[in-house]
């Protein structure tokens, strides 16, 4: 039997990779549904911006009208929940935050768009006799939301694909909720890691520790305001004081953060300008790491890391404000900002919440991330990186959403009723670490699925990770080959933080061996 495939790939990268599957497969994969660029069936970013940009077969709207096709999401018990992530990975796309942005401005506009786009791609999976769904990624764009959700409820089989930051090994799933969760292996290797040692993340690179002479407004941000004035300034463009206004205000805020932070080079929009006027604001203040703490570094957003695999703790003062409920007196709560935020999630009110709690103590963009960790008594985050580093470092780690390391020794998964000490507590072996992390590794897959990771990979050939990744994707697709992370039977995979609450439990799943501890 063919198997006919829907995707979301959107790069020429991943475009050839499908091409080698149905080309291996001698016609038993067939391409029937792609959302990509210009030679797919149709242009995913045309769902996302909301414009009439159209693919090799038109725009997927065209045409289309009311069918009931996605009625089994609709009326399932879920339907508020999948309504309000819907609505927030689209808000990346908001004109606040998008030069190429969508026109909606109200939230029951989103709920109507949930409701048309849900429908549309449910009808498109249903003419096209569609038996297999791949994402290129964690669902995190609205479009891919729609098509995982809807692949779900509708019973196809779906497989995700997500790079990870071990050099040409990519991580498969076919729940978001499992995403971290693996068999235990105690015959797998170990896989080596020198206790302490940091993590070299080549896309925080450029990023300092340590004091630093405030900047200047450069060529990129000056090109990005311009931008904005053109597209969303209107009339005001025309107006000398309105625009110089605007310029002395982005010279303060370069001048208050040091050189290597560039507040404005990727976006410029004046909502952000009060974002960095309160965050310049807490970079003249001592940093003091004695005493008791717990160090929360706030994740970069929007990203698929918080806004798919962080469930309701996507909104990360939600998640301190948890934190704040289970510590003792004495413990503070030092939280620093992510060196390459914007102005996204991040409005007076976030900050307000924050200086609400007592404990928390929000730092300067200089301090010493490396510093925090090792004198903190754990680390607290959502997915991030940083709390892989931490059990490097053989500090524990409290994670709030789907982290690819939560089932590693010395993670603890939030959960309530969990205790201080149950994390304060907790300690671990690194042995034991370095098995685990033999285990996961054992279960993923040779090949790079996102081109971003390429420079990390020795002697990388474009024509050799096609087929071979190609080959990986066939094997997870026909079942011969397992996915690195998996439900557990019966058990909610995360049901406090995941999307799905435990979708594929729920279904009924084969018993899968004991997940790492």
């Amino acid at each position: 039997m063919t198997m006919r495939l829907a995707v979301i790939s959107t790069t020429k990268d991943t475009d050839r990779v499908l091409a080698a599957m149905q080309d291996q497969s001698g016609g038993a994969i067939r391409v029937v549904l792609q959302f990509g660029e210009k030679t797919a069936q149709f242009r995913a970013s045309s769902m996302s911006r909301m414009k009439a940009s159209r693919g090799a077969e038109g725009h997927v709207m065209e045409g289309s009208s009311y069918r009931g096709a996605a009625e089994v999401v609709f009326q399932s018990p879920d339907y508020f929940r999948q309504r309000d992530e819907f609505a927030d990975h689209l808000t990346r796309n908001a004109s606040m935050f998008k030069q190429k942005s969508h026109p909606i401005e109200t939230l029951d506009e989103y709920h109507s768009y949930f409701h048309v786009l849900y429908d549309t791609i449910a009808q498109q999976l249903r003419d096209r006799n569609v038996t297999h769904v791949l994402i290129f990624s964690v669902p995190h764009l609205g479009y891919d939301t729609a098509l995982y959700y809807l692949a779900k409820a509708m019973g196809l089989p779906v497989l995700i694909v997500t790079q990870s930051l071990f050099p040409n090994q990519f991580f498969s799933t076919t729940d978001v909720g499992a995403m971290g969760l693996f068999p235990a292996d105690p015959d797998a290797p170990p896989h080596e890691i020198t206790q302490g040692e940091q993590p070299q993340l080549f896309y925080m690179k450029g990023v300092k520790q340590e004091r630093e002479a405030g900047g200047k407004i450069t060529a990129a941000a000056l090109a990005e305001m311009m931008t904005f004035l053109v597209l969303k300034g209107r009339w005001r463009a025309l107006n000398p004081v309105y625009v110089w206004r605007l310029l002395a205000r982005m010279r303060q805020v370069y001048g208050a953060f040091p050189r290597w932070r560039d507040p404005f080079a990727g976006f410029f929009h004046e909502h952000a300008l009060s974002y960095f006027d309160q965050l310049a604001s807490y970079e003249g203040q001592e940093i003091d790491l004695s005493g008791k703490y717990v160090y929360v570094p706030l994740q970069m957003q929007p990203e698929m890391t918080t806004s798919s695999l962080g469930g309701r703790f996507r909104d990360q003062a939600y998640m301190i404000e948890r934190l704040a409920e289970m510590l003792p007196e004495g413990v503070r709560i030092l939280v620093k900002e992510n060196p390459k935020q914007g102005a996204y999630m991040r409005g007076p009110m976030f900050f307000h919440r924050l200086k609400r709690i007592p404990k928390v103590q929000f730092l300067p963009s200089y301090a010493n991330t490396h510093a925090l960790t090792a004198h903190a008594q754990f680390v607290a985050t959502i997915t991030g990186t940083v709390g892989w580093e931490a059990l490097c470092m053989g500090k524990p780690v409290l994670v709030f959403g789907g982290a690819w390391y939560r089932a590693f020794p010395g993670a603890v998964q939030w959960r309530e009723g969990l205790r201080y000490q149950d994390v304060a507590g907790k300690t671990f072996a690194h042995d034991a670490l370095q098995q685990a992390v033999g285990a996961m590794l054992g279960r993923c897959h040779p090949g790079v699925v996102d081109r971003d990771y390429i420079e990390i990979v020795e002697g990388y050939s474009d024509a050799a990770n096609v087929q071979t990744v190609a080959k990986q994707l066939m094997g997870l697709l026909d079942g011969t080959i397992a996915p690195s992370f998996i439900a557990p039977s019966g058990i909610a995979s995360n049901a406090e933080t995941s999307p799905q609450h435990g979708t594929a439990a729920r279904r009924g799943a084969a018993p899968h061996p004991t997940l790492v501890p």
